[in-house]
């Protein structure tokens, strides 16, 4: 995992105090895969409920005292919380947050971590937060996210969805804005090799097309969903054969697909007897 060691082992730490209320995401969940192409500056928790990030504050802030951790707390504010947390001359910045609960999938359960949010709404999220201003670690994210997990196109026509202020069409083009960086751009980034930015150009210029031809032949009023292959299990690109795709869609909490086995799921029983305690019968009928 491309965490810095600081990182792993404060994620570690207060890992028993995540549930799927309260979970790992932004640049940390997307990070967390050994092939991450860069490391993240912080770690961030999010929560369904305002009152909650209090809470998690409090209890994680209990045991990293007691593992002889310091805490510099930065900024306390109702349902936001930031602090330096460090030891041995090596600190990482924390912050807890509210966040809306509306997702398409459940989080997943982690074993170095606790609880993460599943990585299609994290690949959503960032799609949204590159849309919303322009940072270099977004773009970076969002083509590792496009390369990884699912197509720009795709991502872009779920994400209406969870953000209904914007049409597909409409957020294709303010990502097509995006993409036009110096070198010195992603100096202050910590990442494992140099951007080619040519190639980094070209993909970016790809994927910009292919999500403007997809978004002008799929149907507007499956707007706001994922496509699952119930064969496969897994979310896709739709090509031509829509008919044999099941249409996800989120809600609060999040949803498990009912056909199909998703492999970034959690197949532990104790983790869906998790999820059902939270959100209840989060599954969908069909």
């Amino acid at each position: 995992m491309p965490l810095t060691a600081p990182q792993q082992t404060i994620a570690r730490l207060i890992s028993g105090n995540r549930s799927p209320a309260s979970h790992l995401a932004g640049g940390a969940g997307i990070h967390i895969g050994p092939d991450s192409p860069r490391y993240t500056n912080d770690l961030d928790y999010f929560h369904d409920e305002e009152t909650l990030v209090a809470q998690s504050f409090q209890a994680d802030r209990a045991v990293l005292l007691a593992a002889g951790y310091r805490i510099n707390l930065l900024l306390s504010q109702p349902g936001f919380v930031r602090a330096l947390v460090g030891k041995d001359g090596a600190a990482t910045k924390v912050e807890w947050a509210h966040d809306s609960a509306w997702r398409f999938l459940p989080p997943v359960e982690n074993a170095d971590v606790g609880w993460q949010l599943h990585p299609v709404d994290l690949s959503i999220n960032k799609i949204l937060a590159l849309a919303g201003r322009d940072e270099p670690r977004d773009f970076l994210d969002t083509i590792y996210v496009h390369r990884q997990h699912l197509s720009l196109g795709a991502l872009c026509w779920a994400a209406v969805g969870k953000d209904p202020g914007y049409n597909p069409a409409m957020l294709v083009e303010m990502l097509a804005r995006k993409g036009r960086y110096q070198p010195e751009d992603f100096s202050n980034l910590r990442l494992e090799t140099s951007p080619d930015l040519p190639a980094l150009k070209q993909i970016w210029l790809r994927a910009i097309d292919d999500a403007r031809a997809l978004v002008r032949r799929l149907p507007p009023e499956d707007a706001g969903c994922l496509y699952l292959d119930p064969v496969s299990g897994k979310f896709v690109t739709p090509a031509e054969n829509l008919s044999a795709l099941v249409r996800h869609r989120g809600k609060p909490g999040g949803i498990l697909p009912h056909v199909g086995v998703d492999e970034m799921l959690s197949a532990n029983p104790a983790a869906r007897r998790a999820l059902t305690r939270h959100y209840g019968g989060n599954r969908e009928d069909g």
